[in-house]
């Protein structure tokens, strides 16, 4: 069968996007940058221009948005709700990392499932003449709550850890890699795409107050133990799961999440700071370029390293 030829597209993207915005547009030929002015009134609310907007009739159109904050998110979402309605052919709409996933249950009464509410804020954008609008998110929190969307948006799935396979494969003695999970959610989410790896699962057991991190199966010994999750918040689960496993003899502990969240500068209890510190630390932490306020915070300080999704992202604005 032939493969049908590739979309031209239309990119549009948020202040905070630039930079991941011009790296998918570097991945091909068929991706156009286009821009927006985010001005704003006096009393603070946005004053937006969306430029050449007779142009974008008829054409595939996307936006990479970014919502970092709840500052940003209202202005974003009148331009997702605005490009649609401009006669385009197509539209998609790229949130590489979906921040409220992980409020997505209600445990007693009176709980607000914040999930929801973004589902249904990102629900409500127009159907453009093509049809619904395709969502483009990156390892959401519970794989359940694409029923949180209603069927005017068709939500695509997409994982940041084949970027992490690539990479693991790159290391001196790969065969030596053991990957952790912190617990049996991360396990039941990521083991499949990473099954050729042996593995090791941790939980959390309840001491008294406290909530002690143990390994549950697997076996770390002499092995460069790599654990994986989607997101990361203050890195207190990371750190724990990094003593057990050097605990019981991991020779080196690294770390993968997708979306490094790092509230109030978390970050920073990672970065090594002295080289007796680096030994005992994580040796590598990847993330993704999905929160882009994280990544400019941690350019050049060991021992991070991005792993970009720009790649992943034009592939899927094929689709």
């Amino acid at each position: 069968m032939e493969r049908p030829k590739k979309k031209q597209i239309l990119l549009f993207y948020c202040v905070e996007a630039e930079d991941l915005a011009r790296k998918v547009a570097a991945q091909s030929d068929f991706i156009q940058l286009q821009s927006i002015n985010w001005r704003s009134f006096d009393d603070g609310f946005p004053n937006l221009f969306i430029k050449n907007a007779h142009d974008i009739r008829g054409q595939h159109v996307a936006f990479l948005a970014s919502f970092s904050s709840t500052d940003v998110i209202f202005e974003q979402l009148s331009v997702i709700y605005a490009l649609p309605m401009l006669f385009v052919a197509s539209f998609t709409v790229v949130l590489p990392f979906f921040p409220t996933g992980s409020f997505e249950r209600i445990e007693e009464e009176g709980d607000v499932a914040t999930a929801f509410t973004l589902a249904r804020m990102l629900s409500n954008t127009p159907i453009s003449r093509g049809g619904p609008t395709s969502l483009v998110i990156y390892d959401i929190h519970a794989l359940q709550e694409r029923f949180y969307f209603s069927d005017t948006v068709l939500p695509v799935f997409e994982s940041g850890v084949p970027l992490l396979k690539q990479r693991l494969q790159q290391l001196p003695q790969s065969d030596k890699i053991v990957v952790a999970f912190p617990d049996d959610g991360a396990w039941k989410r990521f083991h499949k795409l990473l099954d050729h790896f042996p593995m090791v699962i941790c939980n959390k057991v309840r001491e008294g107050d406290k909530r002690i991190v143990r390994i549950k199966e697997g076996n770390p010994e002499g092995c460069h133990v790599v654990i994986v999750d989607d997101l990361v918040q203050s890195g207190g689960t990371l750190i724990e799961c990094q003593k057990v496993l050097a605990a019981h003899g991991a020779a080196k502990v690294s770390a993968y999440v997708t979306h490094g969240v790092f509230p109030k500068k978390s970050w920073e209890r990672f970065v090594h700071k002295s080289n007796e510190e680096s030994e005992k630390a994580f040796t590598h932490f990847w993330i993704s370029d999905s929160c882009p306020v994280t990544v400019e915070a941690i350019s050049g300080k060991a021992p991070f390293e991005i792993l970009s999704l720009a790649g992943s992202i034009a592939d899927a604005l094929q689709i």
